[in-house]
């Protein structure tokens, strides 16, 4: 475990940290293509698993994130985010070999039948999303804590395009590696999920690498004293480079806290009228989106049977425009905000489900109109993905960050699972549409949904207009211009009470810059 360095030493320790979290990031991405996504709706889909079993095993993780708020309540009172996170995930991703027992079981012994074997792989998702639920708040805090608040967009961008291209390399793989199995694709599955296992061991060592954060001294404020009193040597010299203070203060936000308020009231996000604001909005989203999110891969897989390999194509090509569009959304929303994009971005992801009814079997639907679909799905949930998570960063208090990211995970996992828990009763019912009739329904839902983003504030965002303006410019007009220079400045950030010797910040801005 890397300790929490000096202020000399902080670049390359910060540098060291978000290469790790990069590298996490990618094994992780292995973890999950194979105990989510379209590789286990497939094995259930196998399995002759209902639209019901299907859309309850979207909403278990959903549902985990009810416990949230206890894991930021224990994670608070240790000492460690590095060692609370490992107590955490080494067992809820080691529980998943009680699936490939049960696999086994059933492939080579047939003591288990096909639908046990469904309630087996259920259970198995609600233990270790449950166990895993614990940890999502503290890991969210140790990575803002370690991530500069104006490179946000690009670190993000660039991490989350390292696990698309991770995506769009082995989900083609493991689906092929699954479908061609010699002894069928329930026993492939089984063989895939032994390697995701051990990717997700893979991924949570890449952690020892990462800067520490200890919870009570950052809580109590006193977390970086030592760099304070560096700071105040030298400060004459600091006053001299007033060109570069904005951007060494946005490096000293990673490694020195505000002032810490004088309630930590867990009921403190009562009082913020801006975080409840973006929590109507999270919760109203969430249910929208996931009364239709995860039947889509069921609709090619059931209702049109599409084989697995062409569905595995399919999420690669979503995989792969969400690579290319994530650095180019992370720059946009560092020059105009992350509200402003998810407002735009979120009109075109409320009808895209719309699209989905004039999809067949035909050739012209498997080679032009569901690829198409994907790579649209994969360039507008990259802004969305990535500016909602930025958003919610930039509404939490420092301090408060845990508490605040818990809570807003807990409701909208509440929201969530009853998205998913309404769209799997609807999705089976012909009389209501089935799922065609629910994708239109969702459309519906997800453009009211966005109503409550209008009433979120985000701190230097810039308005819906002047992000049009920088993606469209206009050269007739000098107050357009005017404006466009505006919205291109990097956003200005207000100074914190630390003052960083010249050496010391010109070193961290370098690094930080490149």
């Amino acid at each position: 475990m890397v300790e929490f360095p000096s202020p000399i030493a902080a670049k390359k320790a910060i540098r060291t940290s978000l290469t790790a979290s990069t590298l996490d990031g990618v094994f992780a991405a292995i973890f999950l293509n194979v105990t989510g996504g379209v590789l286990l709706s497939n094995f259930l889909v196998e399995l002759d698993a209902s639209p019901t079993e299907v859309g309850l095993l979207s909403s278990i993780p959903m549902l985990a994130n009810l416990i949230q708020p206890l894991g930021a309540f224990l994670g608070n009172r240790t000492t460690s985010r590095h060692r609370y996170c490992l107590w955490v995930y080494v067992p809820s991703r080691l529980i998943w070999l009680l699936l490939a027992a049960g696999i086994a079981f059933s492939s080579w012994h047939g003591v288990v039948d096909a639908q046990q074997l469904v309630w087996w792989t259920l259970a198995t998702v609600c233990m270790t999303h449950f166990i895993g639920a614990l940890g999502g708040a503290s890991w969210l805090s140790w990575l803002a804590s370690l991530v500069p608040r104006r490179l946000r967009g690009r670190y993000f961008g660039i991490r989350n395009c390292t696990a698309s291209l991770t995506n769009l390399l082995s989900v083609p793989l493991l689906g092929f590696a699954v479908s061609t199995f010699p002894g069928g694709s329930v026993r492939g599955f089984g063989v895939v999920l032994l390697l995701g296992i051990v990717a997700g061991i893979i991924s949570l060592g890449f952690q020892f690498f990462m800067v520490d954060v200890n919870p009570q001294r950052q809580r109590e404020g006193i977390w970086g004293a030592e760099e304070k009193k560096r700071a105040k040597v030298g400060s004459t010299e600091a006053e001299e480079e007033q060109g570069e203070t904005e951007d060494a203060e946005s490096i000293t936000q990673a490694l020195v806290p505000a002032p810490l308020p004088t309630d930590h009231s867990p009921l403190l996000f009562l009082k913020d009228k801006n975080f409840l604001f973006f929590l109507l909005y999270f919760s109203a989203w969430m249910f929208a989106v996931n009364l239709s999110a995860p039947f889509f891969n069921l609709y090619m897989l059931d209702n049109l049977a599409i084989d697995v390999s062409w569905v595995t194509v399919y999420n690669s090509l979503q995989a792969g425009a969400m690579m290319v569009m994530l650095v180019l959304w992370g720059r946009l929303a560092d020059r105009v905000g992350n509200r402003p994009i998810l407002l735009a971005v979120g009109i075109l992801v409320a009808i895209t489900p719309l699209l989905w009814l004039g999809t067949g079997t035909n050739s012209l639907s498997l080679w032009l109109w569901l690829p198409l679909l994907h790579i649209v799905a994969g360039a507008t949930w990259a802004a969305i993905d990535l500016c909602s998570n930025n958003l919610q960063l930039g509404v939490a208090p420092v301090q408060q960050q845990a508490t605040y990211f818990a809570i807003a995970a807990a409701i909208a996992g509440i929201s969530g699972a009853a998205g998913t828990t309404v769209g799997g009763f609807l999705a089976e019912f012909a009389n209501y549409g089935g799922i065609p009739g629910l994708f239109a329904l969702s459309a519906i839902v997800r453009l009211v949904a966005l109503l409550p983003l209008i009433l979120v504030h985000e701190q230097r965002g810039q308005s819906l207009k002047q992000m049009m303006q920088v993606l469209f410019p206009s050269r007739s007009n000098p107050a357009l211009e005017a404006t466009e220079a505006a919205a291109l400045e990097e956003p200005v950030l207000e100074p914190v009470a630390v003052e960083v010797p010249a050496l010391a910040r010109s070193a961290q801005l370098h690094d930080a810059t490149h």
